[in-house]
């Protein structure tokens, strides 16, 4: 065999063994992490862990165009862990007393007197709604959807910056935005979910917090409790960061996303997503309807916001030479 035909040979294995090498190191390396420390849930964690991603993907790439990410995403990480520090302490402001009793009445005057935490719990849960019981097939589907609002819309930004720029910096105006427009009110009108409105005696002692009664027989249940699951999915939280719900609000504009920028009839079924995360929210306790209300509200000013003031101003991207990703669509 020549030095040439090994060199061929070489370069025809190449791309293969230079890409499914290190994806496999990385979703090794990403397993054990989950195994010891946890799903990657804070922003900052779920960051680092796609820059590494997008380093096993294509680890040909000169070392400068890897850096780039942590270039490009430095500003949206600052501002990720201004929202999750902020949203942390926002709660212990205390200018503005906690609401409680208007949501529950809201939901009632919209379902007939009815409260849909209550009807779903009772029907799909039990009576009362024991959180260690053995969880049902569509618990373990929904709390699946409910950790999905750690990584999806973040992981869609990773994509888009690997293969068009443009957008990338479009979709995270929108995302950014909406993250900081919910904390604006969750510091002007925090809101007891359902679960803590029971806790404090508003509701029915049968309503509990079981957001993580899916995985229970996996380990990861949090130890369901109240505050258990919550504090095993964020270091830093806020339990009266009800009004908007960010969960479904996230999940909205990442189908809103995707159905506007996607072709085909079957882009239609990602508008699941949403109906999923918000039927999981209301059944598990964690928001009423109408915070879910609010946050599809929120992410239309955020959209119609955003692509009002491009179209006004003519505003694209500037083509950063040299870059990948930067085609337009």
């Amino acid at each position: 065999m020549t030095v040439t035909e090994a060199t061929g040979r070489a370069e025809t294995l190449s791309p293969i063994a230079t890409r499914a090498v290190p994806l496999l190191v990385y979703a090794g390396a990403l397993g054990a992490y989950i195994v010891t420390v946890g799903l990657p849930k804070q922003s900052w964690v779920a960051v680092i862990w796609l820059w590494l991603l997008t380093i096993a993907w294509d680890v040909r790439k000169p070392v400068r165009e890897h850096l780039a990410f942590l270039r490009d995403w430095s500003l949206p990480l600052a501002l990720l862990l201004l929202y999750l520090y902020s949203r942390g302490i926002s709660d212990d402001l205390g200018f503005v007393s906690v609401h409680v009793t208007e949501p529950i009445d809201a939901d009632r005057w919209l379902f007939g007197g009815t409260l849909p935490t209550e009807w779903l719990q009772t029907r799909l849960c039990g009576e009362p709604c024991i959180r260690a019981s053995a969880p049902a097939w569509y618990d373990v589907l929904l709390t699946t959807v409910y950790y999905s609002h750690f990584f999806v819309a973040l992981t869609i930004a990773a994509v888009l910056w690997m293969r068009n720029r443009f957008e990338w910096i479009r979709y995270m105006r929108r995302y950014l935005s909406l993250n900081f427009l919910a904390l604006t009110i969750y510091i002007v009108y925090p809101m007891a979910p359902p679960w803590m409105a029971s806790r404090d005696g508003h509701l029915s002692d049968g309503i509990a917090r079981i957001t993580g009664r899916g995985w229970w027989e996996f380990g990861r249940g949090g130890g369901g409790g109240g505050g258990g699951t919550h504090q095993s999915i964020s270091a830093v939280g806020n339990q009266v960061a009800a009004m908007p719900s960010l969960h479904a609000g996230i999940s909205i504009l990442v189908a809103a996303w995707a159905i506007s920028r996607l072709r085909g009839r079957w882009r239609w079924l990602l508008a699941l997503y949403p109906l999923a995360m918000s039927f999981m929210l209301v059944y598990y306790a964690e928001h009423y309807v109408v915070d879910i209300i609010a946050g599809g509200l929120c992410v239309a000013v955020v959209l119609v916001g955003w692509t009002t003031w491009e179209r006004r101003n003519g505003r694209r991207p500037q083509r950063v030479v040299g870059a990948p990703g930067t085609e337009t669509s």
